[in-house]
């Protein structure tokens, strides 16, 4: 494999340099320390005026009313773009989600487009997408084209889906990114959240990268698992032919901890990425009931972050893992709202020589967070 290209600024080197924590385990890798953006936060929130004619309802609806949250970030032309999940107030499952697009010159106030940029339709993905809808999108650029992995929820059961764009606006969806692999067995078990492998550009874009050859992607919720791709689009599970972790072999790369911030879920977070050290991975966690192996400092259900630190040569190895959260929620507007105590981190972009951390709150707004 080539070398690891170096990190290519003095602000990338400070975005991944972090003083060591009390254990006097080297978490110099790690990206932070964030600060959250009171002055501003929540950027974004909920409209209960903007209406869109829904395809498969055949009528209107208020389709970000109930909540907006967990957004995908991208760097284009200059401007922090954002792809946000949005929910109307209708329905079986007491909202559809759908994805609408917001666009920013400084990072901080956005331009909202009126009507979503992606939602389910009276196409042969609606199977998969209706009525739950697409929800929690991440987005990555690979030679002017943009990749974005979503789930698909049909209300019984979550797949992961990708689609692409080439201006964030007009998508083609390609369905499960599992569709292509071992005659699709893997499109019927529960998949969700998919965090490609980047790297930082010149221009600080952050593009897929391949590692050893192909794109790696990790994703998961019981346990953070791979997959690889030579296009972006067709994925093939990680999975160990000798293993008996689960029904379908699949390899764990990292799992829950008892006792810890992330003892029940862990879920992939942005995009990862790669630099000198090796990939730099952020995860959102969920934690058990503190009676039950859950952290004791924490209510049931907390959600918050860590970070992983994996082999660029061996991207299945991990390295290093913070021992505790560097995100967790603590201002009203991260622990009060449709889910208490979440903050759901999804979009990170390099911009104005910092990084800028878009996550969701409590499941119903949008906050930012700055390396300062």
């Amino acid at each position: 494999m080539s070398k690891i290209p170096h990190v290519l600024s003095l602000a990338l080197v400070y975005a991944i340099f972090c003083a060591s924590s009390i254990s006097g385990q080297d978490e110099s890798w790690q990206l932070g320390p964030f600060v959250k953006q009171d002055a501003v936060n929540p950027i974004m929130g909920p409209l209960n005026y903007t209406t869109f004619f829904c395809p498969i309802r055949q009528e209107a609806v208020n389709w970000e009313k109930k909540d907006i949250f967990n957004p995908g970030a991208i760097l284009k032309d200059g401007k922090v773009h954002i792809l946000y999940r949005a929910e109307d107030d209708v329905g079986l499952y007491n909202g559809t989600s759908r994805i609408g697009l917001a666009i920013s010159m400084d990072g901080v106030n956005f331009q909202r487009y009126p009507l979503p940029v992606f939602y389910p339709q009276n196409d042969s993905f609606a199977i998969h997408e209706w009525e739950g809808g697409c929800e929690d999108p991440r987005i990555v650029e690979f030679n002017s084209t943009y990749v974005m992995t979503y789930t698909g929820y049909d209300g019984d059961l979550a797949r992961l889906m990708v689609a692409t764009s080439t201006d964030l606006i007009t998508w083609t969806k390609h369905g499960s990114v599992f569709a292509e692999a071992e005659g699709g067995q893997f499109v019927e078990m529960w998949s969700k959240s998919g965090s490609i492998v980047t790297r930082v550009s010149e221009k600080g874009k952050q593009e897929a990268v391949r590692l050893n050859g192909v794109f790696w992607m990790y994703w998961g919720e019981t346990s953070i698992f791979a997959a690889t791709s030579d296009d972006l689009v067709n994925w093939i599970p990680v999975t160990d032919p000798n293993g008996t972790e689960n029904e379908f072999n699949l390899t764990a790369i990292f799992e829950p901890r008892e006792g810890k911030f992330d003892s029940d879920i862990v879920e992939p977070g942005p995009p990862a990425i790669l630099t000198e050290r090796g990939i730099v991975f952020v995860y959102n966690s969920r934690n058990l009931d503190p009676l039950s192996g859950g952290d004791s400092n924490l209510p049931r259900g907390t959600y918050s972050a860590g970070q992983v630190l994996l082999n660029a040569t061996n991207p299945i190895q991990v390295l290093s893992r913070l021992e505790n959260y560097f995100f967790t929620p603590e201002k009203d507007y991260e622990v009060i709202g449709q889910v208490n105590n979440v903050v759901f981190l999804q979009g990170l972009v390099s911009f104005n020589g910092s990084w800028y951390l878009y996550y969701g709150t409590a499941d119903s707004k949008i906050a930012l967070a700055i390396i300062e």
